[in-house]
């Protein structure tokens, strides 16, 4: 039945903490991305990062750019409000792409 397949999806996330496993991941994921957007100017990191989301606001062209390559929310339209989130399957490379992406996209941008 549906109902096997789903609990036993849970069960090995209960298994061993793995659920644990990957929230604390995805969270230090968080966290090394926003430490790195900390350091390229032009960016504000809006909210504080307590989990896997990290909301900055930065120009519109630079965050229209970055979507044509990775997959990310607007939160706000004013002021140009970004949401990225993290995963367990995110890893320090996906982080240190999009972070040189940004990076690159920054240095382009007028001002």
């Amino acid at each position: 039945s549906k109902m096997r397949y789903l609990s036993a999806q849970f069960l090995a996330l209960a298994e061993d903490d793995l659920w644990l496993a990957n929230a604390r991941h995805a969270n230090a994921m968080a966290q090394r991305l926003a430490a790195g957007v900390r350091t390229i100017p032009g960016i504000e990191i809006t909210q504080k990062v307590e989990a896997s989301a990290v909301f900055a606001t930065l120009p519109r062209a630079v965050s229209e750019r970055l979507q044509q390559r990775f997959h990310f929310y607007f939160w706000n339209h004013s002021p140009e409000e970004v949401r990225w989130m993290t995963s367990w399957a995110t890893n320090a490379e996906d982080v240190d792409e999009l972070l040189a992406a940004i990076q690159a996209e920054m240095a382009k941008a007028p001002g």
